[in-house]
Formats: structure tokens, C-alpha cells, sequence
């Protein structure tokens, strides 16, 4: 970021580039602190502010710039729940502890929404983070019985308001015949996510947070009482350190970085689609199919934001165009040709495991990571956490305690994934694929025995 009237230059959208692009130096001289943390973004900056605003003496150490990566670059959708599907992580820790889990990640959406609202962040130039309400989980199979046992599960077992939409519903809203059932979460919401990032590092630095940009850390000791960190110009000594990083955490961190799986997430903002989008869809949160495929909404009106899709290895996103182009026009046909005027994309960091990566993993060093696929929510619970952990003591932390750092695999690790993945989608398309052929048979046969019963009656004598 060049200055502090340059707007963001490679934001999700056209939307995103009234975001201003604060001057945040170098740091340039040792410090002694009493918390470090060590990414600038979701979590990272969640952590300082609620720390800072403790009186904690904190500063952040950010590589690049604050949000460059997948904290900057996603969907800004806030919703309950995790990567692990709900009935694994209940056989993974007991009903009890996924309560609490579950519990955790909707007080993380609370805690975005409450500081996502304007008057959250007064005088900080932050416009508008935008927020609008609802999301959608729609399933590309006929669900029949099994979204009513998770409809039930969700709303008498884990306290969550959600509402089932058959499927006339469903295509009512979304002129597709790709998809069947669907979950309805009226109190999950989605913000500009870019700008609400670019906020949080502003509610830090008011809060006391010093900030600092194009600090990577190239060494840490992380033994003893006072942690030892090591940047290209200056050292730091803390009592408490917080790797709050992703995929980039580089030589210094490699213990935590090789835990993940590097994915890309492309996604592209369409141009104006003007009233012909009200033909697609009227559905103005978020949309997420329950295979993981598709993720979109609409922004600006009459623009559609779609991601998808995502790999193991980096490519340039504008040679994405053709594959975004190509699932709007597989879900939605009768929006005819699509221009797709940016695309964006960010390396988000997923465990072998589903679940996010938060907690001490030895005295004073603590670790906040592993938010692929967990949504935004994920990343603001996990700071809080953290932060209290540090500062007051609360041991929550420690229902992530099964879910430990596990070895990713390296490269074979991002080539199974590569294939894992690809196999996964071959199958979802086969599935879904299945489930409407069967629908039609289902319709032709009641029509067919719709003629039958008609001609009987013609032929039976009164």
C-alpha cells in the first residue's frame, strides 16, 4: 500500500477500493513487550485489540501489509459452525464439548456483527462495512429425512436459529435447477470484509496497538520466560508470543506452517448484470452449496461475487475468469453470457483435521491459525480466546486441545489434496447429476400416471 489516500488495489471488488490504505512503517528499533503477535490479520488483530484494550503492552508484526492475504481476499460471510461437520466433531470430542465449541463460534459471529456496525468504528474512515443479512446452505441432492434430523439437531440441541426451505422455495429464490433443500440461517450475515479488516487494525491502533508492516520475523526463540524474536532491523523480547499467521509464516515458523494445506480460493466479481439478475436469483445474503463447491451472493446491487474455484498450487487469477464464468453459467444458464471484471484470490491454510488451530503450545507461545474453510467468525473466537487466555486466565482454549498440530504432508500432502479434492467434486457433480435425473423420472412417472387415470375415467361408463 502506497500511501494513505491510495485506495486497495486488489480488493474482492470494485466496492472494496474506497478502503484506505493507512501507512504503517517498518519496525526499525528493539522493543520489549509484553505481548507480540505475529500476522496482521483476522485473528492476529483480534487478539491485539482485546488485548490492548486491557492496557496489554502489544505490538504486531505483519510481513506484508495488514489483510494481504486470505483475511483480506474472501466473502465476508459470519456464520455458526466449523470446516468439521457437526456429527464428526460430535464423535470427535462428545456432545458436551461440541456444544461448547459451536457455542464459541456463534459468539464469534456476535462479535463481528457488534464491531462490524458503523457506529462500532466511528472516525476511523472506514465507510460502511455493508452488512446484509441471511445465508443459505443448498444442497445439490435431494436431503429428504436428513435435513430434518439436522434441522433438528441445530435448533434443539445446539441453539441455533435456522429454518428448513423446501425445495419449491428454494428454486423460487434461486432459478436453478441445480439445487434441492435447503438450510436457512437468518442471523448469519455478511460485511465487506476488507474494510472490516482495515477496521480492526484501526480499533487496535486506537486501543494502543502498535502496528508494524513489512516486518517478517526470520527467527524466534521461543524458550524461557521472555520469547526472542528476530525481525531484518530489530529484536524483540515478550512474554507472551502469537503466531497468528497462515500458509506465509515462512522459515522461522515452518513447525506451524507445515500443519497446513495451502489452498487458493479464486473468486471473481461479475460486471452489472442490471434486472436480468433478478431472473437468477433474489436472495440477498450468502449462498453456499453443502459440497464446498460454490460460494456467492450478490454485491452492489446487481453484481454477483462467486468463488470458486480453488486449488493446491498458485496460478495468476485472471486465468480463473473462464472457470468462474463457467459455474455462473452451469447454476444460473439464463444469464447468458457473463463478464467477469475481477477476480482476486487468497492462500488459505486448512488443517488435516477440519478444525481451526487455537491454543498455548507451550508456555507463553500460543498459536492462531488454520482458518481455511472456517469462516469468519472462526478467526474472531479464536483472538478472543487467546487474548483472555494470556490476560485473565480462561482455559476455553483448551476445547481445541484434540485437535492438534498434524504434519500436512508437504508437497505429496498438497498433491493428495489436489486429487482428494477433485475426486470430491467429480463425485458431488455425479450426485447431483443423479439426484435430478431421478426427479425427472420421478415427474415424468407422475405425469404419465396422470394420463392413465385420466383415460380411465373417460373410458369408465357413468
Amino acid at each position: 500500500m502506497a500511501s494513505e489516500s491510495t485506495a486497495a488495489a486488489d480488493g474482492p471488488g470494485d466496492a472494496e477500493s474506497a478502503v484506505p490504505a493507512r501507512r504503517r512503517g517498518r519496525l526499525t528499533f528493539d522493543l520489549d513487550v509484553e505481548i507480540c503477535v505475529v500476522g496482521g490479520g483476522l485473528a492476529g488483530l483480534t487478539v491485539a485489540l482485546e488485548a490492548a484494550r486491557t492496557g496489554a503492552n502489544v505490538v504486531v508484526l505483519e510481513g506484508r501489509h495488514v489483510g494481504w492475504n486470505a483475511s483480506g481476499h474472501h466473502l465476508g460471510t459470519a456464520m455458526p459452525g466449523y470446516a468439521l461437520p457437526l456429527s464428526d466433531l460430535i464423535a470427535r470430542v462428545g456432545f458436551n464439548d461440541a456444544y461448547e465449541l459451536w457455542s464459541l463460534s456463534r459468539a464469534g459471529a456476535d462479535y463481528v456483527r457488534a464491531h462490524a456496525a458503523e457506529q462500532a468504528i466511528p472516525g476511523l474512515g472506514i465507510p460502511g462495512l455493508g452488512l446484509t443479512e441471511g445465508v443459505l446452505e443448498v444442497s445439490n441432492v435431494d436431503a429428504g429425512e436428513r435435513l430434518i434430523s439436522h434441522l433438528q439437531m441445530l435448533s434443539e440441541d445446539f441453539s441455533t436459529e435456522v429454518e428448513g426451505w423446501q425445495v419449491d422455495r428454494v428454486r423460487d429464490t434461486l432459478r436453478t435447477g441445480r439445487y434441492f433443500h435447503a438450510v436457512h440461517y437468518p442471523r448469519a450475515f455478511q460485511i465487506d470484509g476488507r474494510r472490516y479488516v482495515h477496521g480492526l487494525a484501526e480499533l487496535a491502533r486506537n486501543a494502543g496497538a502498535r502496528i508494524f508492516e513489512d516486518t517478517p520475523v526470520i527467527g524466534i526463540d521461543p524458550f524461557g520466560i521472555r520469547k526472542r524474536i528476530v525481525t531484518p532491523r530489530a529484536r524483540l523480547r515478550a512474554s507472551h508470543l502469537v503466531l497468528a499467521g497462515n500458509v506465509h509464516l515462512g522459515d522461522a515458523l515452518r513447525r506451524l506452517s507445515d500443519t497446513l494445506v495451502p489452498v487458493w480460493r479464486y473468486a471473481g466479481v461479475t460486471s452489472p448484470l442490471g434486472s436480468r439478475l433478478a431472473e437468477a436469483m433474489t436472495f440477498q445474503g450468502s449462498v453456499i452449496d453443502t459440497d464446498g463447491i460454490d460460494h456467492f451472493r450478490i454485491v452492489d446491487g446487481d453484481r454477483l461475487m462467486w468463488a470458486s474455484p480453488e486449488t493446491t498450487w498458485e496460478a495468476r487469477p485472471d486465468r480463473q475468469k473462464a472457470a468462474i464464468r463457467g459455474r455462473i453459467g452451469t447454476i444460473f444458464p439464463q444469464l447468458g453470457a457473463v463478464e467477469i471484471a475481477k477476480v482476486f484470490c487468497g492462500a488459505i491454510g486448512q488443517t488435516v483435521h477440519g478444525m481451526p488451530q487455537v491454543g498455548q503450545l507451550q508456555p507463553g507461545l500460543w498459536v492462531a491459525s488454520g482458518f481455511g474453510r472456517q469462516g469468519l467468525s472462526t478467526s474472531a473466537m479464536a483472538g478472543q480466546l487467546i487474548a483472555r487466555g494470556m490476560l485473565e486466565r480462561d482455559d476455553r482454549w483448551r476445547l481445541f486441545a484434540p485437535f492438534e498440530l498434524v504434519w500436512a504432508g508437504g508437497k505429496t500432502g498438497r498433491a493428495a489434496g489436489h486429487a482428494i479434492g477433485m475426486a470430491m467434486r467429480a463425485r458431488s457433480a455425479a450426485a447431483g447429476t443423479l439426484a435430478r435425473y431421478r426427479e425427472r423420472a420421478r415427474i415424468k412417472a407422475r405425469e404419465r400416471q396422470a394420463r392413465l387415470n385420466a383415460a380411465d375415467r373417460k373410458s369408465t361408463p357413468l
